[in-house]
């Protein structure tokens, strides 16, 4: 008889967003790939999947598994709905169909672990019934963690709104916050995706583990603190960063005009602008990016999705390719930057792009992964944050790292074009950039060592992973 230990079967249960689902992919090729660690999706829904979802799930390896839930109403819920509450809903609503799925893959599979994304701790309950170890995957910054660890006292002691305190906040381990910086649930208390935020928090310290995107030289102070065993804190192993690579497209394979367009511009010269998968701008803001990019002068690749003038996340759940976002561009702008720059509508392959010589910089939104891509490519950043935890994030890299300028909104809500200017000119061609792209070149030596084969992010997988062989071969 083969005697060989069946490697472990885990089930994942993602929450919506294509922001959540990449990280958690690239989590499972990589157990896969370095422990033969096989997995299997439970995915809640509120209908078809995207295209971007499809083709997500199309790509990954035959390892890796997914079960679609029967799509679940949220006909009941009011139009400004915040993600938070929408996406804890979606958990909540599938746990019947989410305890049916883990009961028959547990008796098919003997499953080592159920690992969750961050707002879907709802589904411990299903695994403790089944006596399956649960974890999470937090696909956002040790600070961020460090909060949700930490802000369920504060939510305790504090009865005003965040926003109005007069000092800053001090999470253990992390640059103190203004209120006005914490993720947007916190910036309404009285809201629902406020409640169900401090809900998730709770249940944090219910886990058996968590799984932290990030790694120590990004974020010394909060994954300091995160590593120090204290009582009622669930081990945490950072094991970032885990981000899809980018590289150049195989002999075989189309280049993506963009490509072809970045491969005529010199080293180094070109801003990449995108806002992410769900950021949106609205069109005076567009205008007024689009005019700072013209004064400047500088190469830009831009990534342009139409415009949204009462919300920053309008794309989050559906990326719309109907209309033309180049519609709303400033009358002559493409004649006048023909050559210098290039908009490309709706979606660029990103990894690639920050992979490319010619990338010199990135105005970014400070989504988890973007920063992630940006470091690991070694590219100095705008920060410009939109929603979410963006603003925490957008402190991470220009207050700690020092490899971002930030973009501050002013009357209107708005960047103006003068801001823009200097904030581009400055990172391209100023001497500030130029101290931010040596320490870049840093953080990316940092983030090599620590994904190489003694690395710290590759021990703290193989110890994680031990636990769930030793879980299996009970």
């Amino acid at each position: 008889m083969d005697s060989t230990p069946t490697p472990p079967h885990i089930a994942v249960v993602p929450t919506p967003g294509m922001g959540h689902l990449i990280p958690l992919g690239e989590f499972a090729k990589k157990l896969h790939h370095l422990h033969g660690v096989t997995s299997t999706f439970i995915l809640p829904t509120d209908g078809p999947l995207s295209s971007a979802q499809s083709a997500f799930f199309a790509a990954l390896p035959s390892a890796i598994d997914h079960i679609l839930l029967p799509p679940v109403s949220f006909d009941d819920l009011p139009a400004d709905v915040k993600i938070e509450t929408r996406i804890s809903l979606s958990i909540t609503r599938s746990l019947p169909e989410i305890r049916r799925s883990l009961a028959a893959l547990h008796s098919s599979k003997n499953l080592a672990a159920l690992v969750v994304d961050l707002f879907g701790t709802d589904a411990f309950d299903a695994a403790r019934d089944l006596r399956i170890p649960t974890y999470i995957f937090f696909p956002s910054t040790a600070m961020a963690l460090s909060m949700f660890l930490n802000l369920p006292d504060l939510d305790s002691t504090v009865s005003a709104e965040y926003r109005d305190l007069p000092e800053k906040i001090k999470f253990p381990g992390c640059t103190p916050l203004h209120g006005s910086e914490l993720f947007d649930p916190a910036q309404d208390r009285k809201n629902e995706a406020y409640k169900w935020a401090i809900h998730h928090m709770k249940r944090y310290r219910l886990a058996d583990g968590i799984v932290l995107n990030s790694f120590k030289e990004l974020e010394p102070g909060p994954i300091e603190y995160l590593l120090r065993e204290e009582q009622g804190k669930p081990p945490v192993y950072p094991i970032g960063p885990l981000i899809k690579m980018g590289s150049k497209p195989e002999n075989d394979a189309p280049s993506p005009p963009c490509y072809k367009w970045l491969d005529d511009q010199p080293s180094g010269s070109v801003l990449y602008v995108s806002f992410g998968s769900g950021g949106t701008l609205s069109h005076d803001q567009i205008i007024e990016l689009a005019s700072g990019l013209e004064i400047s002068e500088q190469r830009f690749l831009w990534v342009l999705r139409l415009p949204n003038n009462a919300i920053s996340n309008a794309t989050y759940f559906n990326v719309s390719n109907s209309g033309d976002p180049l519609a709303y561009l400033p009358e002559g702008f493409l004649e006048r930057t023909k050559g210098r720059g290039l908009v490309v509508p709706f979606w660029a392959p990103q990894a690639q792009i920050l992979a490319h010589e010619s990338t010199g910089a990135f105005l970014t939104h400070c989504g988890w992964n973007s920063i992630l891509e940006s470091v690991t490519n070694g590219v100095p950043m705008i920060a410009w944050p939109l929603y979410a935890e963006q603003k925490m994030n957008a402190v991470i890299v220009q207050e700690d790292a020092k490899v971002a300028l930030r973009a501050r909104p002013g009357e209107n809500d708005i960047v103006d074009r003068v801001q823009i200017t200097n904030l581009v000119k400055g990172l391209m061609e100023g001497e500030e950039g130029k101290g931010m792209r040596s320490r870049m070149r840093d953080l990316k030596d940092a983030a090599e060592k620590s994904l190489s084969e003694n690395g710290a992010s590759t021990k703290f997988l193989s110890e994680f992973v031990a636990k769930w062989k030793s879980n299996t071969s009970i």
